[in-house]
């Protein structure tokens, strides 16, 4: 068993990943079915890299949460040379001798893989970057990932799952013979694939892999040395990338990666160029959200032509109304696109944009359909676009304030806000109420189960019985997701009551300096403004927002029910030994991880960033220190190692 699993691992590696098969199909086939009729009499003598483990068969009852032992970052986007060269004379700022690697963006989806002594342990999504879900069964039936490394290696690695063009197109031809919906573009049926449940619908749909990064800690030295070794442990890896200084000839690469696309076996939407040597991206750091030492350029967005049917007005949760295009449907971007947003009524005027147009659509991102202009030339219709004066949702008069671009409808019972208001209250970084997405609050909100936030507090499981789609499982697993909301920190809350100016970071900002829901509500503005500098435009949202009779009502009922009103973080005392001070981590730390050695340093009240400048108060510098280091010494800024920052 044990030679055969050998043999069959690397004839299934010499076809799926070197493209240079040794042994025939009906060679392996014999091989194949030799192992599994011995797997069959000996099931407790099968292997943890056994190639049956690639075939379906297993029906799993969902995903649980995967938390990500190093998060993934999303990537800041550029659309033009300038942002190109904008990027560069901030890298080479700091390190004037960097090269870069630049390979292909893949349209897929961002997978995480652990090994654990060489072996295959966890297979995951990416998720919000910190969170995702476990897939292991399903990754375990795409070809191309290992089940077991060559070496018994620890080791993180990522990459992208994509779907090829030719599984795409066969999958549609079959779907279509079956009578089934197609995908609507390779990225989508990927998606679905990897969330299946039937792990022989995996297995059958051929989903392929690139991977381009090691997130667990490496001696190598650059990132083309990474996706050397991962190439030489049996990983898929892209071959088209180079390494220059040259942000010309990235551009040249750029240019040509273009006019091929169209050729490729995959979809790509651009090209991801990064730092190549690993410890300038130590030293170059994150922003809250993305590398500092990366970008991705995003190809030209395609434009097509289609004509404008009429316009939707829809209503959010703040009153603003927004116009969105019915269009004569187009192939858009891999996809077909029948509707686009018109942005406002401002763009609409501006724009001159009529129904009856033949207008220019595209994906803005690569990812919402917009209007972009009108072909004049084409244009049969004389009447200019009629603007709504009452709100579509409840008929009251919408209002266009001097200083916003929005019509808005300022009725606070306007079943619209109210519904949309549920569903922000109930999103994953307000109250993260799992299961209680848009369709279900819309089914809560027919069946007039609830008016208000609060309302979803008073629903049992039988009130979930009552709607479609519900059964006893689902019901009972939605009441305990309300159930456990009620715990969050209060912050949680104060995001998802939807105050205008006041998103997650600032109601962490708020909740952290007045602790609680209440004593905030009775902060004077001048208090408000002064925390972390938010300013009176927040300040003044807040205090009309906690004036109003009905928000005192609500927030009586909230307590009521039980919901924490109070913040649970780490509060940052205001004698803490860093407190107001701004800090610069630099250089490789032996002791600490740099996100340890961050949140440290936030605990003792610093705030964290990642240049120096002469608003920089310390730096905390490890081996190998660069040029922020040198910058902290020319601008006579302290400087302290790491033990400095162990014994405090």
């Amino acid at each position: 068993m044990k030679e055969l699993v050998a043999k069959l691992n690397q004839y299934a590696k010499e076809y799926y990943t070197e493209d240079n098969p040794s042994v025939s199909d009906a060679e392996y086939d014999k091989l194949y079915r030799e192992l599994v009729a011995l797997e069959t009499e000996h099931p407790e003598l099968v292997q943890a890299d056994s190639p049956t483990h690639r075939v379906g068969g297993l029906v799993l009852d969902g995903f649980e949460k995967y938390q990500h032992e190093y998060p993934l970052y999303s990537l800041q986007d550029a659309f033009s040379r300038e942002e190109l060269d904008t990027f560069d004379k901030r890298v080479k700022d700091e390190f004037p001798n960097a090269d870069y690697m630049a390979e292909l963006k893949i349209d897929g989806l961002s997978i995480s893989l652990t090994y654990v002594n060489g072996i295959l342990q966890v297979g995951a999504t990416r998720g919000d970057g910190s969170v995702g879900e476990n897939i292991t069964e399903n990754v375990k039936r795409i070809s191309d990932i290992p089940l077991k490394l060559d070496q018994p290696l620890n080791i993180t690695v990522r990459g992208e799952c994509y779907l090829p063009r030719a599984e795409f197109e066969r999958i549609n031809t079959q779907r279509q013979e079956n009578g089934e919906a197609e995908f609507a573009n390779p990225r989508n049926a990927a998606a679905g694939t990897l969330r299946q449940l039937d792990t022989k619908v995996v297995a059958e749909r051929r989903l392929a892999t690139f991977l381009y990064q090691e997130a667990s800690p490496t001696e190598r030295l650059t990132q083309n040395d990474v996706l050397n070794e991962v190439t030489e442990l049996g990983f898929s890896v892209n071959p088209r990338r180079i390494v220059t200084s040259s942000m010309d000839e990235i551009w040249d690469f750029i240019q040509a990666v273009g006019q091929d696309r169209d050729h490729l076996a995959y979809d790509i939407d651009g090209v991801v160029i990064k730092v190549n040597s690993l410890a300038m991206q130590e030293e170059l750091g994150f922003t809250v959200k993305a590398p500092r030492w990366a970008i991705a350029y995003k190809f030209p967005a395609e434009e097509k032509e289609a004509e404008l049917l009429s316009v939707d007005w829809q209503v959010g949760r703040t009153g603003v109304v927004t116009p969105t295009a019915n269009l004569t449907p187009v192939q858009l971007a891999g996809t077909t696109v029948s509707r686009a947003t018109l942005h406002n009524v401002d763009y609409i005027a501006e724009k001159d944009i009529r129904i009856g147009d033949t207008v220019i659509v595209y994906k803005a991102g690569d990812i919402i359909p917009a209007v972009l202009r009108v072909v004049e030339s084409k244009r049969t219709t004389q009447e200019p676009m009629q603007v709504p004066t009452q709100c579509p949702s409840c008929g009251s008069d919408l209002l266009h304030f001097e200083d916003e671009v929005a019509l808005r409808c300022i009725n606070p019972s306007c079943p619209a806000q109210i519904k949309e208001g549920l569903i922000h209250f109930a999103s994953r970084d307000a109250m993260n109420i799992a299961g209680m997405g848009p369709s279900v609050v819309e089914k809560l909100f027919q069946a007039e189960l609830v008016k208000d936030v609060a309302d979803i507090y008073g629903l049992n499981s039988q009130d979930f019985l009552q709607l479609e789609g519900f059964k006893e499982k689902s019901a009972e697993k939605l009441y305990a997701a309300i159930q456990t909301s009620k715990e969050n920190s209060a912050e949680k809350l104060l995001y998802g009551l939807g105050i205008r100016h006041v998103g997650a970071k600032v109601s962490k900002q708020l909740l952290e300096a007045f602790e609680t829901i209440k004593d905030l509500a009775s902060a004077d503005v001048e208090a408000i403004a002064a925390v972390d500098g938010l300013g009176e435009v927040i300040a003044r949202s807040i205090q009309r927002y906690f004036v109003k009779e009905e928000v005192k009502v609500l927030l009586k009922e909230l307590e009521s029910y039980g919901i924490n009103m109070a913040y649970l973080g780490q509060k940052v005392a205001d004698n803490a030994i860093l407190s107001g001070k701004t800090v610069v981590l630099t250089g490789k730390l032996e002791h600490l991880k740099r996100s340890e050695a961050k949140a440290k340093l936030e605990a003792l009240g610093a705030k964290v960033t990642g240049s120096v400048s002469k608003k920089t108060d310390l730096v905390v510098a490890g081996s190998d220190a660069g040029s922020k280091l040198e910058k902290a010494q020319s601008l006579g800024i302290d400087v302290v190692d790491e033990a400095w920052l162990l014994n405090l």
